[in-house]
């Protein structure tokens, strides 16, 4: 396989394993540990998201460089931009949702803050995104 194919595959398959870990394990874990108080997950979640976003940003920039280097199978091609488009709306329209309703609880405003949904949404994304980059994988491995 050629450099550039490699890359991606790489790339694809090393941004799904950091989403299954974070967002399928270690968010839902952390909650589960004992003496782990709402304000303290959700400080720690903040962290390890804004970490994970910064991440899955350089590894989307590295498939779209990849896509314009060597041309991707359709399905690939398809796949890949469908998991960077999530990507991108979960950084401009959920995550800042997120952010005012953490702030909201560290603030110490706890269960009176509003109740928001973007949480639900956001984990529907992520699920989309790990479909497309299974697709997006296997499809540069076949192609």
């Amino acid at each position: 396989m050629p450099a550039a194919p490699a890359v991606a595959v790489a790339l694809t398959f090393v941004w799904l394993g950091m989403v299954l870990a974070i967002s399928f394990l270690e968010a839902p874990l952390k909650f589960r540990a004992p003496d782990v108080t709402i304000r303290i997950g959700l400080g720690i979640g903040r962290l390890v998201f804004t970490a994970l976003n910064a991440v899955e940003t350089v590894l989307a920039a590295g498939l779209v460089v990849t896509a314009v280097i060597v041309a991707p199978p359709t399905t690939a091609a398809v796949a890949g931009a469908v998991a960077v488009a999530v990507l991108l709306i979960q950084l401009a329209a959920v995550r800042p949702r997120l952010t005012r309703r953490s702030n909201a609880v560290l603030a110490g405003a706890g269960s009176d803050a509003p109740r928001s949904h973007a949480h639900l949404v956001y984990v529907a994304f992520e699920i989309v995104k790990v479909a497309a980059l299974v697709v997006a994988g296997v499809a540069l491995l076949a192609g």
